[in-house]
């Protein structure tokens, strides 16, 4: 996969990046993961500009885990919001992380052309959107709406 370097097809400013990354690396601090110790925090842009962050939360039956990304969404669609225009997720490793199967699953039922700009600690960032992550993503276009019998 060639991945962009340099957030030029990005909808969003350089300073709107900035904001995201910032408070991505804040959600991050408030990670729950006593078993893992692999913190992780998301921040997600919305159309109307609001920023909803997110960090993952661990649980000792493994299953129960939710990813940043997804409690990021969550917190946003609690709000009513529905519209998504970028997401950024910071972790620490030596490449910036980037949403699992699942998140990006998640992410494809309401942008699937959502810009993400990833991060680690120490400052290398890479940049994408979501259809090159999940091309052909499952949606509710492979649904035809009609009952089963």
């Amino acid at each position: 996969m060639n991945l962009l370097t340099e957030p030029t097809f990005s909808p969003i400013s350089a300073e709107e990046t900035r904001r995201l990354l910032a408070e991505a690396k804040k959600a991050r601090a408030r990670a729950y993961t006593p078993y893992s110790q692999y913190k992780v925090g998301a921040a997600l842009l919305t159309k109307s500009g609001r920023i909803y962050g997110g960090c993952n939360i661990e649980n000792a039956s493994y299953g129960a885990t939710i990813c940043a990304e997804r409690v990021a969404v969550a917190r946003a669609v609690a709000e009513g919001e529905q519209e998504f225009v970028a997401l950024a997720v910071v972790a620490d490793g030596p490449e910036p992380g980037s949403p699992c199967g699942i998140c990006r699953q998640f992410l494809a039922e309401f942008a699937p052309r959502l810009t993400l700009i990833m991060a680690n600690l120490t400052g290398k960032e890479r940049y994408g959107s979501l259809d090159q992550y999940l091309p052909y993503a499952f949606n509710k276009d492979y649904l035809d709406g009609e009952e089963a019998d």
